[in-house]
């Protein structure tokens, strides 16, 4: 009876003994999350705040070389064959961090760093700025293209002397000074002799892919406009007639546009003699497609062309090429 009841005495302490020991692992083992998440969270930070300057120097380098400037790598730090440069050496991003006192060589390291990323950065603008030379160049030939296919059927119209010529940063500008032969006086419907003039020009605009403005301009006499209320009117007036034109002979509409600017903008200075027939005009501008820089370039691309000139003829173009010279047809 007494050894049955010691029994059962024997089984409620084991019991009560298991109780405990289940409860003291549980706190183990949560204790021991904590900790190695306040590691990993350690780890972290202290990858984020480093860098491996082995590697920082290959991709200094890298750029260096692929953008075209002189490596700047690091040269005569070869690495010893004992097995020691599989140890990272790690520099700390902030420069100000590691203040150089010489005995490390870490802010040396530091100002080659610099040096070879401020020389990746520099030979990638000297890259981009020749590319956008070239694309200007090339921008500028085709302009010229254009004005000689335009002279050319000018110079068999015996019109040549009616249009002049230049290239700016907007593109090839064609003008037409608006004399009699264009238009009548304080009028914008085309004389016979203005329709023969853009007759020959709008053939060489329909197959472009650039956008084509037309400018219209008086001159800068303020005498009272007949049939307009003022030289703004007059201007549009005649710069949406050039357009309707164009429409007509095959330029779609969504290509162009009508402006008028009135004598805001004179050719040439309104003191001189010449300015009263010459900057009564139209402009018909045919518009660049390069980007802002890019033709930004084209006046210095396009040489003597970014001058007022006379439409130079394809037989011309080649006899110049050449070192020869022609005679030009023309009124």
């Amino acid at each position: 009876m007494s050894s049955g009841g010691g029994g059962g005495g024997r089984r409620k302490k084991g019991h009560e003994e298991h109780e405990e020991h289940v409860n003291h692992e549980r706190w183990l083992v949560s204790y021991a999350d904590m900790l190695t998440l306040l590691f990993v969270l350690f780890v972290v930070l202290f990858a984020m705040s480093s860098v491996d300057q082995k590697k920082f120097a290959e991709l200094a380098a890298g750029l260096s070389a692929g953008f075209g400037a002189d490596s700047v790598a690091f040269t005569g730090q070869s690495a010893p064959l004992d097995g020691a440069a599989n140890t990272a050496q790690i520099v700390q991003i902030d420069p100000g961090s590691n203040p150089g006192d010489g005995s490390s060589g870490t802010e040396g390291l530091n100002q080659k760093q610099k040096a070879a990323v401020e020389a990746a950065l520099k030979a990638e603008e000297r890259k981009k700025a020749w590319a956008n030379a070239e694309k200007a160049a090339k921008e500028a030939e085709d302009l010229k293209k254009i004005e000689n296919k335009i002279s050319d059927a000018l110079a068999r119209e015996k019109l040549l002397g009616n249009a002049k010529f230049t290239i700016d940063s907007r593109g090839l500008i064609i003008t037409i000074i608006t004399n009699e032969v264009v238009f009548a006086g304080n009028r914008a419907e085309l004389q016979s002799g203005g329709r023969r003039i853009l007759r020959a020009v709008a053939p060489a605009l329909v197959g472009l892919p650039n956008k084509i403005e037309v400018d219209g301009h008086t001159n800068q006499l303020r005498a009272q406009t007949t049939f307009y209320p003022s030289g703004w009117e007059l201007s549009s007036a005649r710069a949406s007639t050039v357009v309707r034109f164009f429409t007509e002979n095959k330029i779609p509409k969504k290509r162009l546009t009508a402006v008028g600017f009135s004598d805001t903008r004179p050719l040439i200075d309104p003191s001189d003699p010449r300015s009263i027939t010459q900057n009564r005009r139209v402009d018909v501008v045919v518009l660049t497609t390069l980007t802002p820089d890019q033709a930004a370039l084209l006046p210095s691309a396009a040489g003597s062309d970014a001058k007022l000139h006379t439409g130079q003829t394809t037989a011309q173009a080649k006899a110049e090429a050449a070192g020869t010279t022609t005679d030009s047809t023309t009124d």
